[in-house]
């Protein structure tokens, strides 16, 4: 419900503290919108050129999670590229409009993932886009262990406003690396651009606005992701 456009059932039922109990399972999430972009992306590599059978694929997970991570990317972009105290950077991000920062990053990102999915072998494509959305949600949420929530007011992430840790934490981060299982062992080296790229954007995060916030987590989505698929690219 939360993270795709996936029908539920109206007569579900539930409340924030699910949300808060359903963190460690998000990376399960990237399981199905993986496992939707890669039969996407070899039926259509069955037909057409790379290039064509990399962007249906990603159009397939825009259209399957409603670009929600994207958005949180292009906001992050905007507030960060734009803002130059911690209030004005959450005032930007807060903001429904999409500025010049946050346009110009999406196309880079999208246009960057499009080229290192289109560059993949078709033995290993599949595997790869498997992975690189479960990791790359295990990434996101992996800052709630280490940042905390800056957002003071109600927000769609304020119910996620809680440490991940202990158990949870070991749930998520399983889920997130379980699909590496069927890649050949060596391209696992591409996690090692995964780490660094998280850490970088803790780090960044914690000096620009003292911690996360939702959009943030979909920023780290979205870059951990390309940097996984450039990591496997690598490694070829």
């Amino acid at each position: 419900m939360f993270f795709t456009r996936v029908p539920v059932p109206s007569s579900a039922r539930h409340d924030p503290a699910d949300l808060q109990r359903a963190a460690a399972w998000f990376p399960l999430v990237g399981w199905l919108v993986g496992a939707v972009a890669a039969g996407v992306w070899w039926a259509a590599a069955q037909v057409w050129p790379p290039a064509v059978a990399s962007g249906l694929s990603l159009a397939a997970t825009l259209l399957l999670t409603g670009a929600f991570h994207e958005d949180g990317f292009a906001d992050v972009c905007d507030g960060f590229g734009g803002g130059y105290t911690k209030e004005r950077v959450l005032e930007i991000m807060r903001d429904s409009r999409v500025g010049a920062f946050g346009a110009i990053g999406v196309v880079m990102m999208l246009g960057l993932k499009w080229q290192a999915v289109a560059a993949l072998p078709v033995a290993l494509g599949a595997a790869v886009l498997l992975a690189g959305h479960a990791v790359s949600r295990a990434a996101a949420v992996s800052l709630m262990a280490v940042l905390p929530y800056v957002r003071e007011e109600a927000g769609k992430a304020k119910p996620l406003a809680t440490e991940l840790s202990g158990g949870r934490l070991l749930v998520a981060l399983g889920c997130g690396l379980a699909p590496l299982m069927y890649m050949p062992g060596r391209y696992e080296w591409a996690l090692g651009g995964v780490v660094v790229l998280g850490g970088v954007l803790a780090i960044w995060f914690k000096r620009r606005i003292g911690g996360y916030t939702g959009d943030c987590l979909g920023a780290a989505q979205q870059v951990t992701e390309l940097g996984f698929y450039l990591g496997v690219l690598a490694l070829l």
